[in-house]
């Protein structure tokens, strides 16, 4: 695949770029660019950052930064077998556990919770630091959403990081998720506080706790520039405003749920498998215009 000019492979994270040395040079920088395409596209082109990640791959198999990436382009694609297979060479390679939540979470994109659960009470787990144990308690709970056990997702979520004032990267995704867990186990009324919470943690738009919360509320945010709007105004304005109607919001509200599409059946699992491997607005006032 073509790279930009601008792109020189020096954009690239310094251990990353030491992780490289390994290869010669010329190669070392193809493999550095390719690396650079799939960060600059993981969030907005995960297809075409997957492409990328195969390119470097095909150059570099034997490298552990090569390898993550990889495993984290095959991750946001929804391509969960080749993910783990990526994210367990890295790990022998590096002997690292940060990636020890993400491997988890393929094997619940497998359709395998238990599994994912296991791995959950594993010794790597005390290894993690605290994101890294947060997150583990994500995977868990939606590991027992999916199970059907959303009580003990709730449970699972309740710790101290959850109750602290105190605001990390991962507060406002853990608040989410435990409102999500409380609407899954029929606890609706109590997750309105906790969107709430995630909003307010929420500084970076990691999550939509602030349309949940709007929906919750009754409210609809309408888009002012949707021509078909223009219709329902002209419309309106013959007859003068309702003004009986209360304000509405639109809230456009993404599909955060734990559910995930399975592309790969028993076969394409097998293919990457080992038997090692297993082990481990309000309305505008338009009658004041009309007059």
């Amino acid at each position: 695949m073509p790279i930009p000019e601008d792109v020189t492979g020096f954009e690239i994270d310094a251990d990353v770029r030491q992780d490289l040395k390994s290869l010669p040079k010329t190669l070392a920088d193809d493999v550095a660019r390719n690396l650079v395409m799939v960060a600059r596209l993981l969030d907005s082109e995960p297809e075409d950052a997957y492409k990328y990640s195969r390119v470097a791959l095909r150059l570099a198999s034997r490298v552990a930064s090569v390898r993550e990436a990889a495993g984290f382009a095959s991750y946001v694609t929804q391509r969960y077998a080749e993910a783990l297979t990526e994210f367990r060479a890295a790990r022998r390679m590096t002997g690292r556990v940060d990636l020890w939540p993400v491997m988890a979470d393929c094997e619940r994109g497998l359709g395998r919770p238990e599994k994912a659960l296991a791995m959950a009470g594993e010794p790597e787990v005390k290894q993690l630091d605290k994101a890294g144990q947060v997150e583990m308690r994500l995977v868990a709970s939606g590991a027992r959403g999916d199970m059907g056990q959303f009580e003990a997702a709730v449970v699972t979520l309740q710790s101290p990081e959850l109750g602290s004032s105190t605001i990390h990267p991962w507060t406002a995704r853990l608040r989410y998720a435990y409102a999500e867990a409380l609407i899954a186990a029929g606890r609706g009324e109590e997750s309105r506080d906790w969107f709430a919470k995630a909003a307010e943690a929420d500084t970076d738009g990691s999550t939509n706790a602030s349309e949940r919360l709007a929906e919750i509320d009754g409210l609809e945010f309408v888009d002012a520039l949707d021509p078909e709007l223009e219709g329902e105004d002209d419309e309106e304005s013959q007859d003068g405003p309702d003004r009986s109607a209360a304000p509405r919001a639109k809230v456009a509200v993404d599909d955060t749920g734990d559910n995930r599409d399975i592309y790969e059946d028993e076969e394409d699992v097998e293919e990457y498998y080992d038997e090692d491997d297993l082990e481990i607005d309000e309305d505008d006032d338009r009658g004041q215009q009309q007059r």
